[in-house]
């Protein structure tokens, strides 16, 4: 935790930041109004200690200009016996507690403790927050399916250990929703869980992300930053798409999941966290090692614990359930009562391939829940993909080999994530897939 302790004596102040270092927290010093707002406008403080006379100065107009900069700063004042009164109106500023001079080392660890043990309370209910915020409707894990049911036994069953878990699977089978259930089965629920997207940040970004950084690090690093593992400390870090982790990242990441240890970018100072790994993959990183992009050391770290996530075409005994516990979440968030699916839009998506696996399952319910007038969603309210008798290869009826070739080629591109994708999946150049989607008319 960084401290900042504002104090024009001297004595009291060395004094005071000399204990809090030797218990491993961070401390700055300032002893006068303008030193403690640059201080507080230049790196991240949690906390601070607060004297309310500051020479010619009153502790109390700081209050809220640090509250200003910081409101997340807890603030203990410190005051003499005869200013309780004082003590109290800083409180009403906004001050977190007050502490009364002279005060013994017993005194200060235990305001430390209420202001860490409200932070971590505070950290725990944003993760909340954050959990109802990005509630989906495929986050209840159950399943019908033999290897989705082995998979889930096996992620029970890991989460209260402190191994490293790598998930892996095809985009949209719910590796995001996996990993939040294994933290919040382990015995670090109560901690925070951080995710970060690999291939979303550049490699400078993404250390700072990671580990934080200091003031002038780079250009906008405009104050100090804590980063995501220091944010997690006790927590689980979830770290998504890591086969797309920048080489200048990984003997990064090996040494801290090896030793707990990290540097601030721009910093110098050794810094430790507790932070359990779970990582997520849909690349061959077997393939990414032998192509020399990603480092065997670190792929036998992450490999420690692995869990395989069926794609969806290979649990047709879930589309079901899915679908119907899909169908009440949107039902409820659109303010409609609706009962099912007709048996010809159920049929549709049981027979359906499902590239896009859960992300696109929920796209489609949520496209029929919309579109439904009635209590049902019928076949007309699905996208177009899953219209086209079942699927884009039906062959219910006699098809030429080119209208076969124009079904396939509309569904990939309805489904794939980008034109470049789509033209690598079926095989062929984006020229190619140019003249057949022009020749097609899509």
């Amino acid at each position: 935790m960084n401290i900042l302790v504002i104090d024009d004596e001297a004595n009291i102040r060395k004094t005071l930041a000399l204990w809090l270092k030797s218990h491993g927290r961070q401390v700055c010093q300032a002893g006068d109004v303008q030193a403690a707002l640059a201080e507080s406008r230049a790196r991240m403080f949690e906390m601070a200690f607060l004297d309310l006379r500051l020479g010619a100065d009153n502790g109390l107009e700081l209050i809220p200009k640090l509250l200003a900069d910081s409101p997340w700063m807890k603030i203990v004042v410190m005051t003499a016996y005869s200013s309780i009164d004082t003590a109290v109106q800083a409180m009403r500023l906004g001050a977190f507690d007050y502490i009364a001079k002279p005060f013994n080392p017993e005194q200060i660890e235990l305001v430390v403790g209420r202001v860490e043990a409200t932070l971590a309370m505070q950290n725990r209910i944003d993760c909340l927050k954050a959990d109802l915020q990005s509630l989906h409707p495929e986050a209840v894990f159950s399943s019908a399916n033999p290897k989705m049911q082995r998979t889930l036994e096996m992620a029970r069953q890991v989460a209260d250990s402190e191994a490293v878990v790598l998930l892996r699977g095809e985009s949209g089978t719910g590796k995001t929703m996996l990993a939040r259930a294994i933290h919040n089965w382990s015995r670090r629920a109560e901690f925070p869980l951080g995710i970060i997207s690999c291939p979303t940040l550049t490699p400078e970004l993404l250390s700072s992300e990671l580990f934080g950084h200091m003031k002038g690090a780079f250009t906008g690093a405009v104050r100090d930053s804590a980063g995501r593992v220091a944010a997690c400390d006790h927590g689980t870090l979830f770290l998504d798409e890591i086969g797309d982790l920048p080489p200048a990242i990984q003997p990064q990441l090996l040494r801290f999941i090896q030793d707990h240890e990290y540097e601030r970018v721009g910093g110098t100072e050794t810094l430790r966290a507790d932070v359990r790994i779970i990582a997520a993959t849909n690349m061959d990183l077997e393939e990414a090692v032998r192509q020399k992009k990603f480092r065997e050391d670190l792929f036998y770290r992450l490999n420690v614990f692995q869990l395989e996530i069926p794609p969806l075409r290979e649990r047709p005994e879930d589309i079901e359930t899915l679908a119907l516990d899909m169908l009440l979440f949107f039902a409820k968030s659109n303010h409609k009562v609706l009962n099912g699916f007709s048996p010809e839009a159920m049929a549709a998506m049981r027979s359906y391939g499902w590239p896009g696996n859960l992300r696109e399952l929920r796209n489609a319910v949520e496209r029929g829940a919309i579109l439904a007038t009635g209590d049902t969603v019928e076949l007309a309210h699905l996208p177009e993909a899953l219209k086209q008798e079942s699927g884009p290869l039906s062959f219910r009826e006699n098809l030429t080999l080119e209208e076969v070739e124009e079904r396939y080629i509309r569904h990939v591109v309805a489904t794939a994530p980008s034109l470049q994708q789509a033209a690598e999946i079926l095989g062929i150049d984006q020229a190619t897939l140019w003249r057949k989607r022009k020749a097609y008319g899509i």
